[in-house]
């Protein structure tokens, strides 16, 4: 909560909450129910999912979810989708996930904003909340596929490139070559992000990202079910090639003091031409991360930026 309110504050557009399980460090998992919560707390800033894991749920049941926050916060609810798990195996099991589920995306897709529409879907079954509000999609993605159906759908696109940077250009250029106008968008609307540590100085900022690579190598190599990694066994991984997969992750981050970080943030910006940067504050305590949001927002003037979309 402490976090949204300092975006808001700094003049930050909108704040997303992901679905993701069985992780410590992410209590974003019933994520309609905190953005509820969220939206009880701010009164400006627009709330969404990046993004609801659409095939462990059903169309109707995100359209009553989020139909029901748009009621009760119009105008500010954004609906992000993705078609990964949001977990491991295990989680996924536990969910009572379909593992064939995702391969019904993108008509899934299309039910829910159908529900969200004017006309149902299904004769007899509607959205209430959640019918005639409307709520905006976005495709979440990181590779060929998303951008590929958002370009389909005129759906506004965003790409993870804050933790899986590999396909970044070419799914934006796809992205932007494919589009076709629909009821939501006229033209394409690109979301890239990108993975922020702010800091008075640049030596704390570098300090703290040592911590931070140490801390994804550990979580990303001690998934699976086996002993969690000790930190004496995570730097003697971090020394070896292995360290390739976890910086590849931590590729686009911008690193520094406000002048450093707002200099990456334009030259990512010219990269990739994105209509929106949304940032993830790498930061470990939760000080250090509010902190960063405060840097960034003084660094890119944003109270004096008018939303784009």
């Amino acid at each position: 909560m402490n976090l949204a309110q300092v975006a808001e504050q700094s003049g930050y557009h909108r704040i997303w909450y992901a679905e993701h399980h069985s992780i410590d460090s992410i209590a974003s998992s019933a994520t309609a129910v905190l953005i509820a919560h969220i939206g009880a707390h701010t009164s400006t800033i627009r709330l969404g999912a990046g993004g609801i894991m659409l095939p462990n749920h059903s169309p109707l049941v995100i359209a009553e979810q989020f139909g029901t926050l748009a009621t009760l916060h119009p105008n500010r609810i954004d609906l992000g989708l993705g078609r990964a798990p949001g977990s491991d195996q295990a989680a996924m099991r536990a969910l009572r996930r379909d593992p064939m589920a995702s391969e019904q995306f993108p008509q899934d897709v299309l039910e829910l904003q159908a529900f969200l529409g004017d006309e149902t879907p299904i004769p007899g079954v509607r959205a209430i909340p959640g019918e005639g509000t409307h709520v905006p999609l976005y495709i979440l993605g990181s590779s060929m596929f998303g951008a590929q159906l958002a370009a389909h759908l005129g759906l506004p696109y965003a790409f993870a490139s804050h933790f899986a940077p590999r396909f970044l250009l070419d799914a934006i250029a796809a992205y932007r070559q494919l589009f076709k106008p629909s009821a939501q968008l006229d033209r394409p609307y690109v979301i890239a992000a990108v993975g922020v540590l702010a800091a008075e100085t640049t030596e704390i900022a570098r300090e703290e990202y040592v911590q931070v690579r140490r801390n994804w190598a550990r979580n990303i190599l001690s998934r699976g079910g086996g002993p969690r990694l000790t930190l004496e066994e995570v730097d003697q991984i971090l020394g070896t090639p292995r360290a390739a997969m976890v910086d590849e992750m931590l590729h686009y981050t911008a690193l520094g003091t406000p002048p450093e970080i707002r200099a990456y943030l334009d030259e990512f910006q010219q990269l990739t031409e994105a209509d929106e940067l949304i940032t993830a504050h790498r930061a470990l305590s939760v000080d250090a991360r509010l902190r960063s949001v405060e840097l960034l927002a003084e660094a890119m003037d944003l109270a004096s930026i008018t939303p784009a979309y």
